[in-house]
This record gives C-alpha cells, sequence and structure tokens, in this order.
C-alpha cells in the first residue's frame, strides 16, 4: 500500500493594494462633521446683556446690529470692526437708508459713555432709528 501526498497549495501573495473604500467613507463621514459644526464655532458673540420684563422681541427684518462686548470691541452684524471701519460703515448706511433701524447690544459692563458715545455717532450719520436690545428677565448669563 502506497501512501500519496495530497497537493500543496502555495500560500496566497500578500495583498499590495490598499482597499480605500472605508477611508474615503471615514473621510467623508468627518468632513460633514466640520461643515456642520465648524458655522457654530466662531459664530456666538456672548454678550451679558441687561435683563427687562417689559421689552418685546422686534422682527429682525432689514434691521442692522450693532454690538459692543465687554472688552469694547465693536461688531457689525456680527462681524468684527475697528472704530474707523464702523464710523464709515454708519455713514454709508445713513447716506444710503436713513430711515434703517439698528439695534444697539451693548454688554453690562461697558461703561456708559462709550454706548453714549456710539449713540452719537449713529446720530451723526442720519440714522434716528436706534432699538435697544435687552435680554428677556430671567434669562441665563452667558
Amino acid at each position: 500500500m502506497s501512501f500519496g501526498r495530497l497537493a500543496r497549495r502555495d500560500a496566497a501573495p500578500p495583498m499590495s493594494d490598499i482597499n480605500m473604500t472605508p477611508l474615503i467613507d471615514v473621510m467623508l463621514v468627518l468632513l460633514v462633521i466640520f461643515l456642520v459644526a465648524a458655522p457654530l464655532m466662531g459664530a456666538a458673540l456672548r454678550l451679558d446683556l441687561p435683563t427687562s420684563t417689559q421689552a418685546e422681541p422686534a422682527p429682525a427684518e432689514g434691521t442692522q446690529r450693532l454690538a459692543i462686548d465687554a472688552e469694547g470691541r465693536l461688531f457689525w452684524n456680527d462681524q468684527a470692526l475697528a472704530p474707523a471701519a464702523l464710523t464709515a460703515q454708519l455713514k454709508a448706511l445713513g447716506r444710503a437708508q436713513p430711515q434703517a433701524e439698528v439695534q444697539l447690544s451693548a454688554d453690562r459692563a461697558v461703561p456708559y459713555g462709550t454706548v453714549a458715545t456710539w449713540i452719537d455717532a449713529l446720530q451723526g450719520a442720519g440714522l434716528s432709528r436706534v432699538a435697544f436690545v435687552t435680554a428677556p428677565q430671567g434669562a441665563s448669563s452667558p
């Protein structure tokens, strides 16, 4: 009786190609997460507004926003501006739309003199419709 040997198969050669599909899937998921989260990171302007029980929110359609934060930085429609650039922006708006409403948001820590200076600048630019923004009573501070 003779014993035969079974034919041996050679081992499979190592795979030299990288499967890109999982890498692309992970990359696309990370891209979507970044696209959703990026606008939320820098859009929040933190102001500690004074509170009021009688103020009612006004519609913000067609209004311009001027904000002064606790450090005295100026924001025109949520974009930081230097005082000279803001003055030029106010004058341009006063010439183009003298009836435009400007909503003024000032942090509690901003001195009254600073707020009064910018109210004067608004009136000097020909903008007389100024609304003061307050937080509703009981709103939490940021």
